[in-house]
């Protein structure tokens, strides 16, 4: 019995007002004609699908640079939540597919003055319901109103090129993240300013990074240099090294002014230099990235 009503319910909500003793259901979605979905300016460090929710507000689904494959669903809302709930999350059928039923995808914990937002296993699962053309809608209590329940429909028309084009950037995204790339630690070869080759592959990660986003509050580099050479000449050789990465960045478009490089020399070993291997841990120049 109580299956059957909420299935009554999510079928009245799909294009129908209706009063029902205890209240009305309140919609908020596209029309066919209206459904309007958008990737927003599209980069290798972020792609964000939207769709416009007309009187309510926008959906978005978002992917960032990461390791991690990710992917998050929030509910931008006009008038946010007055107090603690749980919405419910369905995949719909539109009218035109007569047999088919609604389902139940997940639930959504609404909070005090924040927007609705789902994890990356239900955000996934509401785009491949768009993909078969269903509409994820998700249902909840008016918080401003007790005689009223709301829904909250996505419009899969128009959808499927828009989302082509989402995948393809959601492919293309850095596999790492600012943060992955703010604290770097670039080692030398013996009495030059030659990178390693594991060197050599963390500068290109920082400057792909950078190609991208080169809007930076302060670069620090902090060059040193194992104890073989002379004091004089391995003061003058961590100099350089840091210039090295100075003029590399400089080239991507960092500000220079925003560049604080500093040569440390011999000095702030991390190892002891009785080895080859532990003198190379020594000579480095350490990277540290700010945004604000």
């Amino acid at each position: 019995m109580v299956k059957s009503i909420l299935h009554s319910s999510i079928v009245l909500a799909l294009g129908l007002t209706t009063c029902a003793a205890n209240g009305a259901m309140r919609q908020y979605h596209a029309t066919v004609e209206s459904s309007d979905w958008q990737v927003s300016e599209p980069s290798r460090l972020s792609c964000t699908l939207s769709h416009a929710l007309p009187g309510y507000g926008e959906a978005q689904f978002t992917s960032v640079a990461s390791k991690q494959l990710n992917m998050e669903f929030v509910l931008d809302m006009q008038r946010l939540p007055k107090r603690f709930d749980t919405a419910a999350v369905y995949s719909v059928p539109p009218a035109w597919m007569p047999g088919q039923r609604a389902r139940q995808i997940a639930d959504m914990t609404i909070r005090t003055q924040y927007d609705g937002d789902l994890p990356e296993d239900t955000a996934w699962t509401m785009l491949s319901e768009l993909e078969k053309g269903f509409w994820p809608t998700i249902y909840y209590q008016d918080w401003y109103n007790p005689a009223d329940k709301v829904a909250v429909g996505l419009n899969a028309s128009n959808f499927m090129p828009v989302y082509q084009e989402f995948v393809s950037c959601v492919s293309n995204l850095l596999p790492y993240s600012f943060e992955d790339i703010s604290y770097t630690v670039l080692s030398y070869e013996k009495n030059s300013v030659e990178l390693s080759k594991y060197s050599k592959k963390r500068l290109a990660m920082i400057g792909d990074y950078l190609r991208e986003d080169n809007d930076l509050e302060l670069v620090l580099l902090d060059g040193y240099t194992d104890s073989y050479g002379g004091s004089w000449n391995n003061q003058q050789l961590s100099v350089r090294r840091a210039n090295e990465v100075k003029s590399y960045l400089t080239d991507l478009g960092v500000n220079p002014d925003r560049i604080e490089l500093t040569g440390h020399g011999e000095k702030r070993h991390i190892s002891p230099n009785t080895t080859s291997h532990s003198r190379a841990a020594n000579r480095r120049v350490v990277v540290r990235l700010a945004k604000s």
